[in-house]
């Protein structure tokens, strides 16, 4: 049985006229006559009582025209839906992102792309890099903001680098200064009060690495917060925090950068590499590259 069988049927049984059906069909009638027939061989049973000048349902049609109704809007409904998605008139982008690109970066990304595809529906699952990394593995998001490299043992991602970000320290505005210098050296967060994000965060582990690597163990006056949690602490006169220089140009904190060799962090867009991204995770893409003045292919790494 096919679809198209199923429309002239239905059109015949609207007018009842061979003629007139193939008329409003757009076909000769041998052929309108012709799918007619083949369509009651296949069902074993004729669907039309045929008379000169009377055409009428038999019980066989009776029966099969709410169907075949109901088989072609359903038809319709299943074409326009797809062409909405392929449009992007709907559909749906889940995106991953540290609190720090939530609180910076995303929101103006977020806001081009609505106005450009108002239709398709935006998910932001905020959390630290590595816990996306298990999410977008697990088939959770479309897409996440991660901070590379992966950890070891990190699963298969395809990732594009977007841009490097050096990391500042910011203290209270009303409090002392880290240092009397325009900047500082890790070596200098040596015995100072920090505040410090909770585990799973990158900066958490970036930060850490440093002092290690410059000989000490960072001392944590209060640690376990989120972005906002730990820009609050600062502001509160609780200890320093070292954090994006995206985020610490907005907070209005007092901000200090480092010298020497400076801490950065790489920020890429990842992807599973075993399911393409959707047409609509792509524009987000484009959309993302577009905004941080980056070549459509950006840097690609393959983790």
């Amino acid at each position: 049985m096919q679809l198209q069988q199923l429309r002239y049927f239905a059109a015949l049984a609207e007018v009842r006229h061979f003629t007139r059906a193939a008329e409003a069909l757009h076909v000769a009638q041998p052929s309108l006559s012709q799918q007619i027939r083949a369509l009651e061989r296949e069902l074993g049973a004729e669907l039309f009582q045929r008379a000169r000048g009377n055409i009428t349902l038999t019980d066989a049609g009776e029966a099969l025209l709410p169907l075949a109704r109901q088989i072609l809007a359903d038809t319709e409904t299943a074409r326009r839906e797809v062409q909405e998605v392929a449009q992007l008139r709907r559909g749906r982008v889940r995106l991953g992102a540290p609190p720090s690109l939530c609180a910076s970066l995303v929101p103006d990304v977020l806001r081009a792309y609505h106005a450009r595809y108002p239709g398709i529906e935006l998910v932001v699952d905020e959390g630290g890099s590595r816990d996306l990394v298990r999410t977008l593995a697990a088939g959770g998001l479309d897409l996440a903001l991660v901070i590379t490299p992966l950890a070891l043992g990190a699963p298969a991602l395809a990732t594009t680098v977007l841009l490097r970000e050096d990391l500042v320290v910011v203290t209270a505005p009303g409090g002392p200064p880290p240092t009397r210098r325009r900047a500082l050296r890790v070596a200098d967060l040596e015995g100072l009060p920090m505040v410090m994000f909770r585990r799973g965060y990158d900066l958490r582990e970036i930060t850490v690495a440093a002092c290690r690597a410059a000989g000490f163990e960072p001392s944590f006056t209060v640690e376990g917060g989120e972005m906002d949690a730990v820009l609050g602490f600062v502001r509160a006169g609780l200890g320093l925090a070292v954090v994006p220089g995206m985020v610490a140009s907005r907070s209005g904190l007092r901000v200090t950068p480092f010298e020497g060799t400076r801490m950065r962090r790489t920020i890429a867009l990842a992807h599973r590499k075993d399911v393409a991204p959707t047409r609509a995770a792509r524009e987000l893409r484009a959309v993302l590259l577009e905004h941080l003045g980056v070549g459509e292919e950006g840097e690609t790494e393959e983790e």
